[in-house]
């Protein structure tokens, strides 16, 4: 039995709770945004808004731990996605009013959320666009949690990436997400973090360097950035429009 068909995708920027106001600060202007109104028991919930299209990017305040991104998958049936993910190996952490908290196999936190008629995405924001979240996985874990994310989205093209270390799990078209699973060197815990697919890497460092944030390292096709709150995040020479290194889906 298939997973019920996803309708959107949302990704989180998550990061300690005392941080979250430069957090949110900062990814709004990345993202050219306005943030929404809090909400949540400590005002720890943000979506970051756009004119005339649907958001799908949130900023959450996390009570403990570092923080790093999760995605959330609005759905038509919430219940039929909770158990399909169940049946292929994920663990249900929390159950709340209408949506579900659960962890992949390897142990990511992702979310099942209500659809609420997003369809239409946020415009490219200054040539970059906030479109994967990364799941980085230690080598031990990472073939089962290919093959859970997999069944889990068996509409998203499966594409091996730029790196033997790397695979880009693609959404139809519309969504506004993609997931990259990334194979680590070392076994640790799965966690995640965000990339944004740029025109320009060179123009969107300096224009990240302006709004707080400091590069701490350079890789191939990416510069690994340290936003105002501490949270780690990778600008990626990807088209912004369709997500793909140049000449590659």
């Amino acid at each position: 039995m298939s997973a019920p068909t996803l309708r959107w995708t949302y990704a989180f920027v998550d990061r300690p709770l005392g941080l979250v106001e430069p957090a949110r600060t900062f990814w709004t202007a990345v993202t050219d945004t306005r943030p929404s109104e809090p909400r949540g028991e400590q005002g720890e919930f943000v979506t970051l808004l756009s004119e005339g299209t649907d958001a799908c990017v949130k900023v959450q305040g996390v009570d403990a731990g570092p923080g790093g991104a999760h995605l959330d998958f609005s759905v038509a049936d919430v219940p039929a996605f909770v158990n399909s993910a169940l049946r292929l190996g994920a663990d249900t952490v929390a159950e709340h009013d209408g949506w579900a908290v659960l962890r992949s196999p390897a142990g990511q936190l992702f979310c099942a959320v209500p659809w609420h008629g997003e369809s239409v995405r946020p415009p490219v924001a200054a040539g970059t666009r906030l479109d994967q979240v990364s799941i980085d996985i230690g080598p031990g874990s990472y073939d089962a949690e290919l093959a859970f994310w997999s069944a889990l989205l068996p509409d998203w093209a499966s594409l091996s990436g730029a790196l033997p270390e790397f695979h880009v799990l693609k959404p139809p078209p519309g969504l506004p997400i993609r997931i990259l699973l990334q194979r680590l060197g070392e076994e640790r815990p799965a966690a995640a973090h965000l990339d944004l697919a740029c025109a320009d890497i060179d123009a969107a460092v300096a224009r990240h360097e302006n709004l707080g944030a400091t590069v701490v390292s350079h890789g191939k096709h990416w510069t690994v950035m340290r936003d105002p709150a501490g949270g780690t995040y990778c600008l990626t020479g990807r088209d912004p429009e369709t997500g793909g290194l140049p000449n590659r889906p």
